[in-house]
Protein backbone atom coordinates (compact mmCIF):
# COMPACT_ATOMS: atom_id res chain seq x y z
CA UNK A 1 0.00 0.00 0.00
CA UNK A 2 1.40 3.67 -1.43
CA UNK A 3 1.00 4.96 2.15
CA UNK A 4 2.73 8.11 1.16
CA UNK A 5 0.95 9.14 -1.76
CA UNK A 6 -2.72 8.85 0.17
CA UNK A 7 -1.42 11.07 3.19
CA UNK A 8 -0.12 13.39 0.29
CA UNK A 9 -4.02 13.75 -0.62
CA UNK A 10 -5.08 14.59 3.07
CA UNK A 11 -2.15 17.06 3.81
CA UNK A 12 -1.18 18.49 0.91
CA UNK A 13 -2.66 20.64 -1.44
CA UNK A 14 -5.63 22.80 -1.78
CA UNK A 15 -6.47 24.15 1.85
CA UNK A 16 -3.40 22.28 3.31
CA UNK A 17 0.16 22.19 2.97
CA UNK A 18 2.57 23.09 0.41
CA UNK A 19 5.12 20.11 0.25
CA UNK A 20 8.16 21.94 -1.20
CA UNK A 21 7.61 24.78 1.25
CA UNK A 22 7.17 22.36 4.14
CA UNK A 23 10.11 20.71 3.54
CA UNK A 24 11.97 23.65 3.48
CA UNK A 25 10.41 24.88 6.75
CA UNK A 26 11.24 21.56 8.86
CA UNK A 27 15.25 22.26 7.42
CA UNK A 28 15.15 25.72 8.75
CA UNK A 29 13.75 24.33 11.76
CA UNK A 30 15.87 21.65 12.50
CA UNK A 31 19.02 23.28 12.09
CA UNK A 32 22.05 22.85 14.10
CA UNK A 33 20.22 20.31 16.46
CA UNK A 34 20.61 16.63 17.00
CA UNK A 35 17.42 15.52 15.92
CA UNK A 36 13.58 15.81 14.91
CA UNK A 37 10.66 15.51 12.89
CA UNK A 38 7.22 16.93 11.72
CA UNK A 39 4.53 14.72 12.63
CA UNK A 40 1.13 15.28 10.66
CA UNK A 41 -1.84 13.79 12.01
CA UNK A 42 -5.87 13.56 10.61
CA UNK A 43 -7.60 11.39 12.44
CA UNK A 44 -11.32 10.36 12.58
CA UNK A 45 -13.36 8.70 15.38
CA UNK A 46 -16.91 7.53 16.08
CA UNK A 47 -17.94 6.06 19.20
CA UNK A 48 -21.90 4.99 19.77
CA UNK A 49 -23.10 4.03 23.04
CA UNK A 50 -26.29 2.07 23.95
CA UNK A 51 -27.60 1.77 27.77
CA UNK A 52 -31.03 1.35 29.60
CA UNK A 53 -32.33 0.32 26.37
CA UNK A 54 -31.34 3.43 24.38
CA UNK A 55 -28.69 5.07 22.29
CA UNK A 56 -27.65 6.92 25.50
CA UNK A 57 -24.22 8.67 23.02
CA UNK A 58 -23.15 9.24 19.88
CA UNK A 59 -20.13 11.24 19.09
CA UNK A 60 -18.05 11.80 16.01
CA UNK A 61 -14.87 13.72 16.24
CA UNK A 62 -12.22 14.85 13.09
CA UNK A 63 -8.92 15.94 14.27
CA UNK A 64 -6.25 17.15 12.19
CA UNK A 65 -3.19 18.96 13.19
CA UNK A 66 0.73 18.88 13.47
CA UNK A 67 3.45 18.67 16.07
CA UNK A 68 6.88 20.00 15.40
CA UNK A 69 9.86 18.77 17.57
CA UNK A 70 13.64 19.64 17.58
CA UNK A 71 15.46 17.77 20.07
CA UNK A 72 18.88 19.12 21.84
CA UNK A 73 20.86 16.35 23.99
CA UNK A 74 18.02 15.76 26.44
CA UNK A 75 16.11 18.29 25.75
CA UNK A 76 12.85 18.84 23.03
CA UNK A 77 11.23 21.60 22.08
CA UNK A 78 8.61 21.05 20.55
CA UNK A 79 5.55 23.10 19.05
CA UNK A 80 2.18 21.63 18.05
CA UNK A 81 -1.21 23.09 16.02
CA UNK A 82 -4.71 22.31 14.96
CA UNK A 83 -4.77 24.40 12.05
CA UNK A 84 -2.84 22.78 9.34
CA UNK A 85 -1.40 26.18 7.23
CA UNK A 86 1.56 27.22 5.70
CA UNK A 87 1.24 30.39 8.44
CA UNK A 88 0.78 28.03 11.21
CA UNK A 89 3.36 25.93 10.70
CA UNK A 90 5.60 29.45 10.17
CA UNK A 91 5.13 30.05 13.91
CA UNK A 92 5.66 26.69 15.02
CA UNK A 93 9.38 26.86 13.26
CA UNK A 94 10.07 30.28 14.77
CA UNK A 95 9.15 29.13 18.67
CA UNK A 96 11.30 26.04 18.18
CA UNK A 97 14.28 28.20 16.76
CA UNK A 98 13.96 30.95 19.42
CA UNK A 99 14.88 27.88 21.64
CA UNK A 100 17.56 25.84 19.78
CA UNK A 101 19.28 28.72 18.96
CA UNK A 102 22.70 28.96 19.69
CA UNK A 103 22.89 25.36 20.26
CA UNK A 104 25.30 23.33 17.85
CA UNK A 105 24.41 19.75 17.14
CA UNK A 106 24.58 16.70 14.61
CA UNK A 107 21.68 15.86 13.01
CA UNK A 108 21.17 12.26 13.59
CA UNK A 109 20.98 9.53 10.53
CA UNK A 110 17.36 9.13 9.28
CA UNK A 111 15.85 5.54 9.39
CA UNK A 112 16.69 3.25 6.01
CA UNK A 113 14.41 4.03 3.41
CA UNK A 114 11.41 1.52 3.75
CA UNK A 115 8.35 0.60 1.87
CA UNK A 116 5.24 -0.19 4.38
CA UNK A 117 4.35 -3.98 5.17
CA UNK A 118 0.82 -3.74 4.75
CA UNK A 119 -0.51 -5.47 8.55
CA UNK A 120 -3.71 -3.95 8.25
CA UNK A 121 -6.77 -2.83 5.60
CA UNK A 122 -6.64 1.58 5.03
CA UNK A 123 -9.85 1.71 4.48
CA UNK A 124 -11.71 3.46 7.33
CA UNK A 125 -13.96 1.71 9.39
CA UNK A 126 -16.46 4.75 9.82
CA UNK A 127 -17.41 4.79 6.46
CA UNK A 128 -17.81 0.83 5.60
CA UNK A 129 -20.52 0.25 7.54
CA UNK A 130 -23.43 2.57 7.77
CA UNK A 131 -24.54 4.49 11.12
CA UNK A 132 -28.13 2.97 11.08
CA UNK A 133 -26.47 -0.11 10.66
CA UNK A 134 -24.39 0.27 13.95
CA UNK A 135 -27.28 1.38 16.09
CA UNK A 136 -29.02 -1.57 14.99
CA UNK A 137 -26.34 -4.29 15.94
CA UNK A 138 -26.34 -2.44 19.47
CA UNK A 139 -30.53 -2.75 19.52
CA UNK A 140 -29.80 -6.26 18.72
CA UNK A 141 -27.54 -6.55 21.45
CA UNK A 142 -29.20 -5.33 23.71
CA UNK A 143 -32.60 -7.41 23.38
CA UNK A 144 -30.69 -10.56 22.84
CA UNK A 145 -28.65 -9.77 26.30
CA UNK A 146 -32.09 -9.44 28.11
CA UNK A 147 -33.97 -12.15 26.70
CA UNK A 148 -31.08 -14.82 27.24
CA UNK A 149 -31.19 -14.63 31.02
CA UNK A 150 -34.33 -13.07 33.46
CA UNK A 151 -31.58 -12.13 35.73
CA UNK A 152 -30.14 -9.56 33.89
CA UNK A 153 -31.02 -5.73 35.11
CA UNK A 154 -28.72 -3.71 32.64
CA UNK A 155 -26.62 -3.83 29.25
CA UNK A 156 -24.33 -1.85 28.39
CA UNK A 157 -22.98 -1.91 24.74
CA UNK A 158 -20.61 0.61 22.56
CA UNK A 159 -19.30 0.47 19.65
CA UNK A 160 -15.94 2.40 18.83
CA UNK A 161 -14.33 3.27 15.76
CA UNK A 162 -11.33 5.63 14.58
CA UNK A 163 -9.32 6.33 11.30
CA UNK A 164 -5.96 7.97 11.54
CA UNK A 165 -3.58 9.03 9.09
CA UNK A 166 0.19 10.19 10.32
CA UNK A 167 3.19 11.49 8.08
CA UNK A 168 6.69 11.96 9.54
CA UNK A 169 8.97 14.22 7.99
CA UNK A 170 12.75 14.69 8.57
CA UNK A 171 14.95 16.63 7.59
CA UNK A 172 17.11 16.01 4.18
CA UNK A 173 13.45 15.11 2.90
CA UNK A 174 12.58 11.91 4.11
CA UNK A 175 9.14 11.20 4.56
CA UNK A 176 6.96 8.12 5.70
CA UNK A 177 3.46 7.51 6.14
CA UNK A 178 0.95 4.95 8.11
CA UNK A 179 -3.07 4.82 7.77
CA UNK A 180 -4.28 2.70 11.09
CA UNK A 181 -8.25 1.73 11.55
CA UNK A 182 -9.05 0.80 14.92
CA UNK A 183 -12.47 -1.20 16.01
CA UNK A 184 -13.52 -1.84 19.31
CA UNK A 185 -17.10 -3.68 21.05
CA UNK A 186 -17.84 -3.73 24.45
CA UNK A 187 -20.83 -5.25 26.42
CA UNK A 188 -21.31 -5.24 29.64
CA UNK A 189 -24.36 -6.65 31.76
CA UNK A 190 -25.88 -6.44 35.45
CA UNK A 191 -27.44 -9.17 37.02
CA UNK A 192 -29.53 -9.95 40.26
CA UNK A 193 -30.29 -12.94 42.53
CA UNK A 194 -31.74 -12.97 45.61
CA UNK A 195 -31.00 -9.22 46.27
CA UNK A 196 -27.24 -9.42 45.03
CA UNK A 197 -26.27 -8.01 42.39
CA UNK A 198 -22.97 -8.89 39.97
CA UNK A 199 -21.68 -7.29 36.57
CA UNK A 200 -19.22 -8.91 33.22
CA UNK A 201 -18.05 -7.73 30.22
CA UNK A 202 -16.73 -8.93 27.03
CA UNK A 203 -15.03 -7.13 24.37
CA UNK A 204 -12.49 -7.28 21.12
CA UNK A 205 -11.11 -5.65 18.52
CA UNK A 206 -8.30 -4.73 16.73
CA UNK A 207 -7.07 -2.67 13.21
CA UNK A 208 -9.70 -3.51 11.06
CA UNK A 209 -13.26 -2.90 9.80
CA UNK A 210 -16.57 -3.80 11.55
CA UNK A 211 -17.56 -6.74 9.43
CA UNK A 212 -17.09 -9.60 11.42
CA UNK A 213 -18.44 -7.67 14.40
CA UNK A 214 -22.03 -7.23 11.91
CA UNK A 215 -22.49 -11.11 12.44
CA UNK A 216 -25.11 -12.83 14.78
CA UNK A 217 -22.40 -15.52 16.32
CA UNK A 218 -19.78 -13.34 16.92
CA UNK A 219 -21.61 -10.71 18.80
CA UNK A 220 -23.80 -13.43 20.26
CA UNK A 221 -20.47 -15.06 21.95
CA UNK A 222 -19.49 -11.76 23.59
CA UNK A 223 -22.74 -11.70 24.73
CA UNK A 224 -22.64 -14.92 26.73
CA UNK A 225 -19.52 -14.61 28.17
CA UNK A 226 -20.40 -11.21 29.48
CA UNK A 227 -23.13 -13.51 31.00
CA UNK A 228 -20.99 -16.01 32.42
CA UNK A 229 -18.65 -13.70 34.09
CA UNK A 230 -21.90 -11.82 35.75
CA UNK A 231 -23.12 -15.38 36.83
CA UNK A 232 -19.75 -16.30 38.10
CA UNK A 233 -19.94 -13.94 40.66
CA UNK A 234 -22.82 -14.61 41.94
CA UNK A 235 -21.77 -17.80 43.22
CA UNK A 236 -18.41 -16.13 44.48
CA UNK A 237 -17.38 -16.98 47.91
CA UNK A 238 -14.40 -14.67 49.61
CA UNK A 239 -11.30 -14.81 48.59
CA UNK A 240 -8.54 -16.32 50.36
CA UNK A 241 -5.70 -14.56 52.17
CA UNK A 242 -1.76 -14.93 52.32
CA UNK A 243 1.11 -16.33 50.55
CA UNK A 244 0.48 -19.34 47.55
CA UNK A 245 1.21 -20.43 44.13
CA UNK A 246 -1.13 -18.88 41.99
CA UNK A 247 -1.34 -20.05 38.15
CA UNK A 248 -2.34 -17.26 35.77
CA UNK A 249 -4.55 -17.75 32.78
CA UNK A 250 -3.49 -17.15 28.77
CA UNK A 251 -4.22 -14.27 27.28
CA UNK A 252 -5.33 -10.86 28.81
CA UNK A 253 -3.78 -11.95 32.25
CA UNK A 254 -0.66 -11.12 29.95
CA UNK A 255 -1.81 -7.43 31.42
CA UNK A 256 0.21 -7.58 34.11
CA UNK A 257 3.42 -9.00 32.71
CA UNK A 258 2.71 -5.78 30.66
CA UNK A 259 2.15 -3.65 33.81
CA UNK A 260 4.97 -4.87 36.34
CA UNK A 261 7.67 -5.80 33.58
CA UNK A 262 7.21 -4.05 30.34
CA UNK A 263 7.17 -0.84 31.19
CA UNK A 264 10.15 -0.91 33.50
CA UNK A 265 11.56 -2.34 29.94
CA UNK A 266 11.19 1.30 28.38
CA UNK A 267 14.26 3.09 26.84
CA UNK A 268 13.20 6.43 28.98
CA UNK A 269 13.15 4.77 32.50
CA UNK A 270 16.61 3.02 31.86
CA UNK A 271 18.66 5.70 30.35
CA UNK A 272 17.10 7.95 33.82
CA UNK A 273 18.38 4.47 36.05
CA UNK A 274 14.96 4.72 37.49
CA UNK A 275 13.44 1.32 36.51
CA UNK A 276 14.50 -1.45 39.06
CA UNK A 277 16.02 -3.23 35.38
CA UNK A 278 18.47 -0.32 35.18
CA UNK A 279 21.66 -1.49 34.26
CA UNK A 280 20.95 -5.28 34.32
CA UNK A 281 21.46 -6.24 29.85
CA UNK A 282 22.89 -9.94 30.06
CA UNK A 283 21.72 -10.79 33.84
CA UNK A 284 19.03 -13.17 34.48
CA UNK A 285 16.04 -11.10 35.00
CA UNK A 286 13.28 -14.35 35.11
CA UNK A 287 13.47 -18.02 35.44
CA UNK A 288 14.95 -19.87 32.54
CA UNK A 289 12.57 -20.73 29.97
CA UNK A 290 10.80 -17.24 30.01
CA UNK A 291 11.01 -15.45 26.64
CA UNK A 292 9.05 -11.97 26.72
CA UNK A 293 8.58 -10.44 23.14
CA UNK A 294 7.26 -6.75 21.87
CA UNK A 295 5.75 -6.98 18.48
CA UNK A 296 4.21 -4.21 16.34
CA UNK A 297 4.32 -6.44 13.53
CA UNK A 298 1.36 -8.70 14.00
CA UNK A 299 -1.26 -8.54 11.48
CA UNK A 300 -4.64 -7.03 12.51
CA UNK A 301 -3.64 -6.59 16.23
CA UNK A 302 -4.46 -3.32 18.05
CA UNK A 303 -0.94 -3.07 19.25
CA UNK A 304 0.41 -3.14 15.78
CA UNK A 305 2.04 -0.36 13.76
CA UNK A 306 3.80 -0.21 10.27
CA UNK A 307 5.95 2.20 11.63
CA UNK A 308 6.16 3.93 14.87
CA UNK A 309 5.66 8.07 15.43
CA UNK A 310 9.07 8.91 14.67
CA UNK A 311 8.45 6.87 11.21
CA UNK A 312 11.22 3.89 12.66
CA UNK A 313 10.09 1.05 10.95
CA UNK A 314 8.45 -1.66 13.79
CA UNK A 315 9.75 -4.56 14.97
CA UNK A 316 9.85 -7.90 16.76
CA UNK A 317 11.98 -7.20 19.53
CA UNK A 318 13.21 -9.80 22.16
CA UNK A 319 13.16 -8.24 25.23
CA UNK A 320 13.77 -11.10 27.53
CA UNK A 321 15.35 -14.91 25.92
CA UNK A 322 15.28 -17.69 28.26
CA UNK A 323 15.12 -15.56 31.15
CA UNK A 324 18.16 -13.69 30.69
CA UNK A 325 17.68 -9.58 29.62
CA UNK A 326 18.46 -8.73 26.44
CA UNK A 327 17.72 -5.23 25.83
CA UNK A 328 14.90 -2.40 26.01
CA UNK A 329 12.27 -0.26 23.88
CA UNK A 330 13.27 1.93 22.14
CA UNK A 331 12.72 5.70 20.81
CA UNK A 332 15.03 7.85 18.86
CA UNK A 333 16.19 9.94 21.57
CA UNK A 334 16.77 7.65 24.19
CA UNK A 335 18.31 4.91 22.34
CA UNK A 336 21.28 7.50 20.61
CA UNK A 337 21.71 8.40 24.65
CA UNK A 338 22.18 4.65 25.36
CA UNK A 339 24.45 4.23 22.14
CA UNK A 340 22.06 1.31 20.88
CA UNK A 341 19.45 1.36 17.99
CA UNK A 342 15.94 2.42 18.04
CA UNK A 343 13.63 -0.30 18.23
CA UNK A 344 10.31 1.14 16.88
CA UNK A 345 8.65 1.89 19.99
CA UNK A 346 8.54 5.46 19.36
CA UNK A 347 4.88 6.24 20.26
CA UNK A 348 2.48 9.55 20.43
CA UNK A 349 -1.11 9.92 21.50
CA UNK A 350 -1.49 12.60 18.86
CA UNK A 351 0.20 15.29 17.17
CA UNK A 352 0.06 17.06 20.11
CA UNK A 353 1.75 14.71 22.07
CA UNK A 354 5.85 14.41 22.48
CA UNK A 355 6.51 10.61 21.39
CA UNK A 356 8.45 7.96 23.83
CA UNK A 357 9.08 4.58 24.48
CA UNK A 358 5.91 2.72 24.50
CA UNK A 359 4.92 -1.10 23.94
CA UNK A 360 3.23 -2.52 21.30
CA UNK A 361 1.96 -6.04 21.35
CA UNK A 362 4.41 -7.35 24.45
CA UNK A 363 3.70 -11.52 25.28
CA UNK A 364 5.64 -14.33 26.82
CA UNK A 365 6.20 -17.71 24.98
CA UNK A 366 4.73 -20.44 25.27
CA UNK A 367 6.46 -23.15 27.17
CA UNK A 368 5.45 -27.31 27.17
CA UNK A 369 3.40 -27.70 29.81
CA UNK A 370 -0.36 -29.10 29.09
CA UNK A 371 -2.36 -26.01 31.40
CA UNK A 372 -4.17 -29.05 32.70
CA UNK A 373 -1.17 -30.21 33.84
CA UNK A 374 0.02 -27.25 35.31
CA UNK A 375 -3.33 -26.98 37.41
CA UNK A 376 -2.90 -30.36 38.44
CA UNK A 377 0.67 -30.27 39.97
CA UNK A 378 -0.83 -27.19 42.06
CA UNK A 379 -2.69 -28.78 45.68
CA UNK A 380 -3.90 -25.87 47.17
CA UNK A 381 -3.57 -22.17 45.57
CA UNK A 382 -5.64 -19.86 43.16
CA UNK A 383 -6.40 -19.44 39.33
CA UNK A 384 -6.50 -15.80 38.29
CA UNK A 385 -8.45 -15.92 34.69
CA UNK A 386 -8.97 -12.57 34.06
CA UNK A 387 -7.91 -9.11 36.01
CA UNK A 388 -9.57 -5.58 36.02
CA UNK A 389 -6.71 -3.64 36.46
CA UNK A 390 -3.54 -2.91 38.95
CA UNK A 391 -0.57 -0.57 39.81
CA UNK A 392 2.70 -0.56 39.60
CA UNK A 393 6.03 0.95 40.82
CA UNK A 394 8.30 1.33 38.29
CA UNK A 395 11.39 2.19 40.41
CA UNK A 396 11.00 -0.69 43.10
CA UNK A 397 8.84 -2.97 40.80
CA UNK A 398 5.66 -3.96 43.46
CA UNK A 399 2.69 -4.14 42.01
CA UNK A 400 -0.93 -4.43 43.22
CA UNK A 401 -3.43 -6.29 40.55
CA UNK A 402 -7.41 -7.82 41.56
CA UNK A 403 -8.32 -10.44 39.10
CA UNK A 404 -12.10 -10.32 38.15
CA UNK A 405 -12.23 -13.93 37.23
CA UNK A 406 -10.39 -16.27 39.95
CA UNK A 407 -10.83 -19.64 41.45
CA UNK A 408 -9.49 -21.82 44.10
CA UNK A 409 -7.31 -24.90 42.92
CA UNK A 410 -8.21 -27.58 45.59
CA UNK A 411 -5.95 -31.11 44.98
CA UNK A 412 -5.29 -30.14 41.63
CA UNK A 413 -8.60 -29.09 40.39
CA UNK A 414 -10.21 -25.87 39.91
CA UNK A 415 -12.97 -25.14 42.59
CA UNK A 416 -15.48 -22.25 43.45
CA UNK A 417 -14.83 -18.64 42.22
CA UNK A 418 -14.17 -16.05 44.70
CA UNK A 419 -14.14 -12.32 44.16
CA UNK A 420 -12.01 -9.63 46.11
CA UNK A 421 -8.97 -11.54 45.04
CA UNK A 422 -5.58 -9.43 44.79
CA UNK A 423 -1.95 -10.42 43.88
CA UNK A 424 0.94 -8.67 45.41
CA UNK A 425 4.55 -8.89 44.91
CA UNK A 426 7.28 -7.33 42.65
CA UNK A 427 7.87 -7.80 38.84
CA UNK A 428 11.03 -9.25 39.12
CA UNK A 429 10.63 -11.43 41.90
CA UNK A 430 7.36 -13.32 40.26
CA UNK A 431 9.59 -13.51 37.17
CA UNK A 432 12.10 -15.40 39.16
CA UNK A 433 9.07 -17.20 40.76
CA UNK A 434 7.72 -19.04 37.46
CA UNK A 435 7.99 -22.49 37.70
CA UNK A 436 5.63 -24.11 34.65
CA UNK A 437 4.89 -22.21 31.50
CA UNK A 438 1.78 -23.59 29.36
CA UNK A 439 2.16 -24.40 25.57
CA UNK A 440 -1.27 -22.04 25.06
CA UNK A 441 0.27 -18.56 24.64
CA UNK A 442 -1.85 -16.20 22.89
CA UNK A 443 -2.67 -12.53 22.81
CA UNK A 444 -5.98 -10.45 24.22
CA UNK A 445 -8.84 -10.06 22.16
CA UNK A 446 -8.09 -6.44 21.28
CA UNK A 447 -9.22 -4.27 24.18
CA UNK A 448 -5.84 -2.93 25.78
CA UNK A 449 -5.00 0.71 26.35
CA UNK A 450 -2.25 1.63 27.58
CA UNK A 451 -1.26 4.84 29.98
CA UNK A 452 1.84 6.75 30.76
CA UNK A 453 2.62 10.00 31.12
CA UNK A 454 -0.51 11.55 30.26
CA UNK A 455 -0.91 9.77 27.00
CA UNK A 456 -3.06 6.60 25.90
CA UNK A 457 -2.26 4.57 22.98
CA UNK A 458 -3.97 1.30 21.88
CA UNK A 459 -1.85 -1.88 23.17
CA UNK A 460 -1.88 -5.64 22.76
CA UNK A 461 -1.17 -7.81 26.15
CA UNK A 462 -0.34 -12.11 26.22
CA UNK A 463 0.77 -14.62 27.79
CA UNK A 464 0.19 -18.58 28.30
CA UNK A 465 -1.23 -20.19 31.31
CA UNK A 466 1.98 -20.05 34.00
CA UNK A 467 2.44 -21.09 37.67
CA UNK A 468 4.08 -18.63 40.40
CA UNK A 469 4.91 -19.95 43.85
CA UNK A 470 4.77 -17.99 46.80
CA UNK A 471 2.41 -14.68 45.76
CA UNK A 472 1.26 -13.09 48.27
CA UNK A 473 -3.05 -12.97 47.41
CA UNK A 474 -5.18 -9.87 49.32
CA UNK A 475 -8.20 -11.91 50.17
CA UNK A 476 -10.62 -11.20 52.96
CA UNK A 477 -10.67 -14.89 54.21
CA UNK A 478 -7.47 -16.89 55.46
CA UNK A 479 -5.69 -19.37 53.66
Amino acid sequence: MDYLSQTDGIFFGAGALDLDSTLQQVEQALANVDDGDLFLESRHSEMLMFDDGRLKSSSYDHETGFGLRAIMGEADTFAHSGELSQSALERAVNTVRTVSSGYSGQMALSPAALANVPLYTDENPLDATPFEAKVALLQEIDAAARARDPRVRQVSASLASSWQAVQIIRAGGYRVADIRPLVRLNISVVVEKDGRMESGSSGSGGRMLLGSFMEEAYWQAEIDEALRLANLGLDSIAAPAGEMPVVLGSGWPGVMLHEAVGHGLEGDFNRKGTSIFSGRVGDQVASKGVTVIDDGTISDRRGSITIDDEGTKSARNVLIEDGILKGYMQDRQNARLMGVEATGNGRRQSYAHLPMPRMTNTFMESGDYDPQEIIASTKKGLYAANFAGGQVDITSGKFVFSASEAYLIEDGKIGAPVKGATLIGNGPDAMGKISMLGNDSKLDRGVGTCGKSGQSVPVGVGQPTLKMGGITVGGTQAA
